[in-house]
């Protein structure tokens, strides 16, 4: 058995060799006009039904109001937008900047009684609401015709 001296020199050189292979892999995928970044993440969605509407919460923190969109269009409700945030940390010794960028998109297909002209939706503090109202039923009560 040989005895060698631990050298951690040649694991980061090991470690700096893979992260070589990571950006070759990545820029393989860059090539084809940034398809492989074309949902960069996929916010969390609650959906509830209530007694007079759906409700469908997306956890959008970072996003502003101007970058969302809600879409209608063949009985599918479609909600997208782009994710632009900069933190900025300044200190006395150093100087960090970390920023997140990504567009997102979550469709979902709608029941058949909804009310489409009176979809609305919300946002306040990164927590979008959009509420699909149900159509209101009309009961279809009895009602006698006098013969003439």
């Amino acid at each position: 058995m040989y005895v060698t001296k631990y050298n951690p020199a040649k694991e980061l050189l090991e470690l700096r060799r893979g992260f070589r292979n990571f950006d070759s892999f990545l820029n393989h995928f860059m090539e084809d006009k940034g398809s492989f970044l074309k949902t960069d993440f996929t916010p969390s969605v609650n959906t509830r039904e209530g007694e007079h509407a759906y409700h469908v919460e997306v956890d959008l923190p970072g996003v502003n109001k101007e970058d969302i969109h809600v879409d209608v269009k063949d009985n599918i409700v479609t909600i997208s937008g782009e994710r632009k945030a900069k933190e900025e940390v300044k200190e006395d010794d150093y100087y960090k900047v970390e920023s997140f960028y990504g567009k997102f998109e979550r469709s979902f297909t709608l029941p058949e009684n909804i009310d489409v002209e009176n979809i609305h939706a919300e946002s306040e503090d990164g927590v979008l609401e959009v509420i699909i109202p149900k159509l209101v039923k009309v009961e279809n009560k009895a009602k006698r015709i006098e013969v003439k």
